[in-house]
């Protein structure tokens, strides 16, 4: 897989004060070197008579190595530091998302046909006749992407406006790679039933829901209860989502090493929300045998009840021909557990449970981490394609297909493809969009008729 340059470090700016003349900011660069640091963009801030400002960007790996930098930078005669920038808490400042009008306002003629008066036709078309806020509103193409913040990003329960960020981020994405509306909505309650009735209130507001960082096993009982509630997609993107990215990587992965997936025996370390979700997507593919094992006696009991055998961590590493981890345990996995000729996708971000070179030296046929399995290479065009054939639901067959598309633009000797491959992202919308009209959950042309 392409790895980021510094995905794996800390990037900082470093503003410093230069003195004027030939061969101090090459001193600074050598100061960096020195301090075992690599360096990025250079910009220059701003002129002065003996100094120029410039930020530097640097990768480092945390703070004290940071502390290391500046102390070099500190000791070059005509450098004056004068302040460390965060790019990444720079880039949130003010929050990365905002609503916007689809048209320009050029004057009062334009409010009374967007606001009162003429907006009063609308209502009443749409009081008339329900279907037609399809056309003339922006519903059925917003997405609600709900949290608690009991579950976000491997960070845990952080409360719901801690994680907003996360929230702006999937809306961004949203709005880049599909053209789709997501709009973030903060639940502070832990209550599954408080989670539902409020979802359920909202929903007129939206074309899906999109469930995001939920604990299990709560996660479970709010995506099934909304799901059968309401007439339009719900999808929890820790299960979903990542189960989508797994199997296109496991289809792409058995080819390299000539395995057929359906056949082989599939073991899960971690049955939280991931590790059901890619169990349940792996058995509605066709996978005849699965292992899994949880330190939670409750998950193994749901994984049972699906269809899969629990069995204990050793068990899954001497039987299994593929592993996967979501375990959030960095280190779990021992070199010396793992089987020749396996598969191992460890997932945990960070730091997974074994690294793909560890796990290739204890004999795995192909390894990977987490780095590159990423659900944002599979929400984006499945709620795009099931907003465009109006599904009611989103079920397994429009997840395989979204699965397939995905491996597809993967390229030679890679997993998964670039989430900013905009042509995958459309495949996928048109996968699921097809996959929805073939197994019925896509509102017809003659559903239209019927509801008006």
């Amino acid at each position: 897989m392409q790895i980021e340059k510094g995905i794996d470090k800390e990037v900082k700016k470093i503003r410093v004060m230069i003195l004027d003349k030939p061969g101090y900011m090459g001193k600074v660069a050598t100061a960096v070197g020195h301090a075992g640091a690599t360096m990025g963009d250079i910009r220059l801030v701003t002129f002065g008579l003996e100094y120029n400002t410039r930020d530097i960007t640097v990768f480092v790996d945390g703070e004290d190595h940071l502390q290391a930098v500046l102390e070099e930078i500190g000791k070059v005669e005509g450098a004056i530091i004068s302040d460390i920038i965060d790019p990444v808490l720079e880039l949130h400042r003010g929050g990365k998302i905002r609503v916007k009008a689809t048209m320009e306002i050029e004057g009062i003629s334009t409010i009374r046909k967007i606001y009162t008066p003429g907006v009063a036709k609308v209502c009443r078309l749409i009081h008339e006749n329900p279907e037609k806020a399809h056309a003339y509103t922006a519903i059925y193409n917003t997405v609600a992407i709900v949290t608690n913040g009991t579950a976000i990003l491997g960070l845990g329960d952080i409360g719901a406006v801690a994680g907003m960020p996360v929230m702006e981020g999937k809306a961004a994405l949203f709005d880049v790679l599909v053209g789709v509306n997501g709009v973030p909505i903060l639940i502070q309650s832990k209550d599954p039933e408080e989670i539902i009735r409020t979802v359920a209130s909202i929903s007129p507001t939206f074309g899906a829901i999109k469930l995001e960082d939920i604990k299990a096993p709560e996660c479970f009982e709010i995506e099934d209860r909304l799901s059968e509630m309401l007439d339009i997609p719900v999808m929890h993107d820790d299960q979903h989502g990542t189960s989508v990215v797994v199997l296109a990587s496991l289809l792409n992965a058995s080819k390299y090493v000539g395995m057929l997936v359906k056949n082989n025996v599939v073991g899960l370390v971690g049955l939280g929300a991931a590790g059901m979700g890619i169990s349940k997507l792996l058995k509605a593919y066709g996978v005849r045998k699965l292992l899994g094992t949880d330190i939670n006696q409750t998950a193994m009991d749901m994984f049972a009840g699906i269809g899969g055998k629990p069995v204990t961590l050793q068990e899954v590493m001497s039987l299994s021909d593929i592993v996967i981890a979501t375990t959030g345990v960095a280190g779990l996995i021992k070199k010396e557990s793992v089987k020749k000729g396996q598969v191992i996708l460890a997932l945990t971000n960070p730091d997974p449970e074994i690294t793909p070179e560890e796990a290739r030296s204890g004999g795995a046929a192909f390894a990977a981490d987490g780095r590159g399995v990423n659900n944002a290479l599979a929400f984006p065009g499945i709620f795009r394609g099931a907003l465009d054939a109006r599904a009611r639901k989103i079920n397994n067959r429009m997840k395989i297909a979204a699965a397939k598309a995905i491996g597809k633009f993967a390229h030679e000797g890679e997993l998964v493809p670039s989430i900013l491959d905009m042509e995958m992202h459309r495949a996928v919308a048109e996968a699921v969009e097809r996959a929805a009209f073939e197994s019925g959950v896509a509102r017809t042309r003659e559903d239209e008729v019927e509801e008006t």
